[in-house]
């Protein structure tokens, strides 16, 4: 783990405003900058950076972070790797890498760079190799596009990479995948006499290889092994030179092979990424949704492409969320991406994205391969088959619509259907009224005769305890002036700002962290979703020149109302008080005589 002081430490010394400028061109509009947002298209610049929070903001999508944030969201780092890239701005070191992990972290680097020796060897040795330059020129590839990609090729002959390494006999070379060494300990290259794809991380590190056999010959492609630079479940060939276009586009593309990115890139669909030789995971799609909202997979619609969908339908449903979308295109028989888009062109393919099955929609189908709904039997298989389908589902409204959808296709409302899977259902809802019936609030009592829509929601204001959190996110120093027995944990807006004072005061947060650094110390904590809900929403911002005396009259509402909650709850036990609480209660009672005005309004912002 890295440690908490180091982060506070680094955010402290890192400008969020040239973080984000190295990536989005910023203009200076008063005390912050602003731009269009990189997070979703816009003409307008409703994207906002402020120094002094050190904290981005988007009034439009409402996109919001610290530096860690922004490099998470915008170059798809991990956490992990968002804090050692900034590091690696300011010139130091991650804590973990001057302990026990240094000897993991020195061996990573140098496989790194063992891996772009062989990167270059390989594209060097593709100049001279006529056999792969000619096939790949016969697949329509440029010039161009094969150096966007940095293809290579690795030559015929058992150990051609020794001559690009300084010692052949390095374990490195093994541990990196480059080279297989047999039982009598003799070593030869791993990839001979095929063309090289190089795989790159969110950096543009190479990190493994696949390889393509040029004519005849088993495997067809051959990927580097698992090694501590290259995990297959977690990373994805092309994501690197696509991310751009998948920002852009919002939507990304999985296809199941290198020469499909490659094909598809070169004919001007460059938001293609692939699989390496797994299944798609959990992980990758993910990754993949912190750069579009949007993801397709590319399959042949044969029965093997179908499964592979069916796979990448399962490791997207716990990821799904009320904006996230996934989708499925089945290209026409004998064609995949590659084959289609050069026979039919970008527009054909785009508009097939575009159109591409979803993700419910293909569920509910194949669901029905299975099952004869025309009969008792087969509507009770095909429920029986959605329920686990169903409840992984991580989008709450997408859950339930797909839930009714069901119920529908097995001829039961839902209800039914959620009492058929023990779950709760929700109450019914109450029964029409007869035509001249008023409305009525209990038994044989009219209320109103007109019908309860025709009321307008009661305006419920904000508690005061989300008013003083929303202040201290503003002003977080000032959660040093709170008392923490003061603030009411019966909420979530609570309960953050009890945390926010507890780690202000034992010193786990510097009173005088900037927004951007409070976000991140609660990153993984109970109150991050509370915190990111308010950031999100940014409205109604307190003006500056009030915001001290809004502050004071929040803590005295707080406090007012703190001492009028005492005292209801003593005079609910008035005949059952000690001696000690009746005095309290007298001394509250002759407090409330002297001031009887009630506690000031506090304001909604």
């Amino acid at each position: 783990m890295i440690p908490q002081s180091f982060i506070q430490d680094l955010l402290t010394r890192v400008d969020i405003v040239d973080v984000i400028d190295r990536h989005v061109s910023l203009k200076k509009q008063g005390a912050n900058y602003f731009a269009c947002c990189p997070f979703h298209g816009e003409k307008s610049a409703s994207f906002s950076v402020s120094p002094s929070k050190q904290f981005y903001h988007c009034f439009g999508c409402g996109a919001h972070g610290s530096a860690i944030g922004f490099l998470m969201e915008y170059s798809g780092l991990s956490y992990v790797e968002a804090i050692h890239e900034l590091a690696r701005q300011i010139g130091v070191e991650v804590p973990e890498e001057r302990n026990a992990r240094r000897g993991d972290t020195e061996k990573a680097q140098s496989l790194t760079d063992l891996m772009g020796i062989a990167a270059r060897f390989y594209r060097e040795q593709l100049k001279h190799a006529e056999p792969a330059i000619a096939y790949l020129k016969r697949r329509g590839l440029t010039g161009q596009i094969a150096a966007r990609f940095g293809i290579g090729y690795a030559p015929e002959g058992w150990q051609s990479l020794q001559k690009a390494v300084a010692n052949y006999a390095d374990k490195s070379l093994l541990e990196a995948g480059l080279v297989i060494e047999n039982e009598q300990g003799r070593r030869y290259d791993r990839f001979r006499e095929r063309i090289m794809f190089p795989i790159q991380d969110s950096r543009g590190n190479v990190i493994a290889f696949g390889g393509r056999i040029l004519d005849q010959g088993e495997p067809k492609y051959l990927n580097s092994p698992e090694t501590p630079l290259f995990e297959k479940g977690r990373e994805l060939y092309g994501l690197f030179q696509a991310r751009q276009s998948i920002r852009a586009s919002n939507t990304v593309i999985v296809v199941e092979g290198y020469m499909d990115v490659v094909a598809l890139a070169q004919h001007g669909v460059p938001n293609a990424v692939a699989t390496l030789g797994t299944a798609t995971t959990a992980t990758h799609i993910q990754k993949l949704f912190r750069h579009a909202d949007r993801v397709v997979f590319c399959f042949d619609g044969d029965a093997a492409g179908r499964k592979a969908a069916w796979r990448g339908l399962e490791a997207a449903l716990e990821t799904l969320n009320d904006v996230k979308q996934v989708a499925f295109l089945f290209l026409p028989d004998s064609h995949d991406p590659d084959t289609y888009v050069r026979e039919h062109g970008a527009d054909a393919f785009t508009e097939h994205v575009a159109n591409a099955t979803p993700l419910t929609e293909f569920l509910l189908a194949e669901l029905a391969r299975e099952a004869d709904l025309s009969s008792a039997e087969g509507r009770a298989r095909y429920a029986h088959e959605a329920k686990p389908l169903v409840l992984r589902i991580g989008a709450g409204v997408l859950k339930l619509q797909v839930l009714k959808a069901v119920a529908k296709r097995c001829a039961l409302d839902e209800r039914e259907l959620m009492e058929a899977w023990g779950l709760k259902a929700p109450p019914a809802p109450p029964a029409p009224r007869r035509d001249g019936e008023p409305w009525r609030k209990g038994k044989g009592r009219r209320e109103d005769t007109d019908p309860p829509a025709a009321r307008g929601p009661r305006h419920q204001p904000r508690p005061l305890e989300a008013s003083l959190l929303r202040i201290i996110l503003d002003h977080p120093a000032w959660a040093a002036r709170l008392p923490v027995d003061l603030i009411p944990a019966s909420s979530d807006e609570g309960r953050a700002l009890i945390a926010i004072i507890d780690a202000v005061s034992v010193g786990d947060l510097g009173s005088q962290s900037a927004l951007g650094t409070l976000l991140e110390h609660f990153r993984n904590s109970p109150h991050a979703a509370t915190l990111n809900r308010l950031c999100a929403e940014q409205t109604n911002v307190i003006d500056e020149s009030v915001i001290e005396t809004v502050f004071h009259d929040t803590v005295h509402a707080l406090h007012a109302k703190a001492l009028d909650d005492e005292f209801s709850r003593l005079a609910a036990r008035a005949g059952e008080l000690t001696p000690d609480e009746k005095k309290r209660y007298a001394q509250l009672l002759q407090q409330k005589r002297r001031n009887p005005t009630r506690q000031p309004k506090v304001s909604d912002s």
